[in-house]
């Protein structure tokens, strides 16, 4: 059989989506010789402007990238594929971007597949999540998105296969911020003042981008939504119960943080727990009682939960079949490098598709 070529529209060239064409570059031959397919980037953006390369980047690319790159539209994108009668399209949104998921469907609508780290699609309101749905079953598209909830640990995965062999999932929960995880970790173990904590890790790059959604518990509640909904439940993001780790009386006017505050806060909240206890941060959907809920716990040192080291998240699914022992799947920090690798597996799991359609029209 002749070799199978991908043509991958990357959208974000930051820290994964720089690492992955690394990756895949540096793969090639070894995706040749084990899947018989031959990846190509012929489109690379960031946010303003973007590389078009009929034959596809090499190692260069930086180089290219910086020197003949130029502003663009999503449509000149979906132009330039056609032009070059570009086949086997795969959009991949390695971005945080509100404005990119807006595109979606018009990217589907002509041709392409999607791969995204970007959560926000699958937290739009249901409405615009079933339109997204209904439009990639009426075009035959895929979309993945396994590393939008952690490092590309199969946790969806394992969820849809739960759901579609009709198992009951009767519960969801876990530390889904490996940020977090590296804050109460540190808290339950030293006796270091939590903003002491929050300032390491904000200093360790941990919480650069994202440290307002961390602690606000919007990351959390994200990721919670998109379980839920992969077990077929319709919720919004305002059916989840946030409670920030940061509230208001913590902060000054200006906004800025009251150290004295949060540290008295959460100073009682550890030396008030019962003994072998460890302050967690989780997110939960209580099925039964049909609750979700993003919040501060206090677990076990012996729990799943409770015995998480450094940055690690943790995911517990319930289920009927087994009843009060949780599916449990634990991953370490989340690097750039293994997001990556998370989304190359999205990208083969579409290519194997594709490559299964054309042997069907054979």
């Amino acid at each position: 059989m002749s070799k199978l070529k991908i043509n991958i529209i990357l959208f974000g060239i930051g820290n994964i989506g720089s690492t992955l064409i690394n990756q895949i570059i540096e793969s090639q031959e070894f995706f040749l010789q084990s899947r018989n397919v031959d990846f190509h980037f012929p489109i690379i953006t960031n946010s303003t402007v973007a590389f078009f390369e009929k034959e596809g980047v090499g190692y260069s690319w930086e180089t290219n990238f910086r020197e003949l790159a130029v502003p663009f539209r999503v449509e000149d994108i979906i132009q330039f594929a056609k032009e070059n009668e570009f086949e086997n399209l795969i959009a991949v949104d390695a971005t945080a971007s509100d404005e990119l998921i807006d595109h979606y469907n018009t990217l589907i609508e002509n041709g392409f597949n999607i791969v995204a780290v970007n959560k926000k699609a699958n937290t739009l309101p249901i409405d615009l999540y079933k339109q997204l749905r209904e439009n990639l079953k009426k075009y035959d598209k895929e979309f993945l998105y396994e590393t939008s909830v952690d490092t590309g640990f199969p946790v969806l995965q394992t969820l849809r296969d739960l759901y579609f062999s009709g198992e009951k999932v009767t519960r969801i929960r876990g530390v889904f911020s490996d940020n977090l995880s590296y804050v109460f970790n540190r808290f339950s173990v030293e006796e270091n003042p939590f903003s002491s904590i929050l300032k390491d890790a904000s200093l360790l790059g941990l919480m650069k981008s994202t440290f307002k959604e961390d602690l606000s518990g919007n990351d959390t509640a994200r990721k919670l939504l998109i379980l839920t909904r992969e077990i077929g439940r319709e919720f919004e993001l305002s059916d989840i119960k946030i409670e920030s780790l940061i509230k208001e009386e913590y902060l000054e006017k200006n906004g800025i943080l009251n150290k004295d505050a949060v540290d008295k806060a959460y100073k009682i909240a550890k030396i008030t727990q019962a003994d072998n206890h460890v302050l967690r941060y989780i997110g939960e959907f209580d099925v039964e009682k049909n609750t979700l809920e993003v919040k501060l716990v206090s677990e076990p040192v012996t729990s799943a939960i409770g015995q998480l080291k450094g940055s690690d998240s943790i995911f517990e699914i319930y289920t009927q079949s087994y009843a009060k022992k949780p599916i449990v799947i634990q991953s370490a920090a989340a690097s750039r490098q293994a997001i990556a690798r998370g989304v190359i597996s999205d990208i083969l799991k579409i290519a194997e598709k594709i490559k299964n359609k054309e042997a069907v029209w054979l």
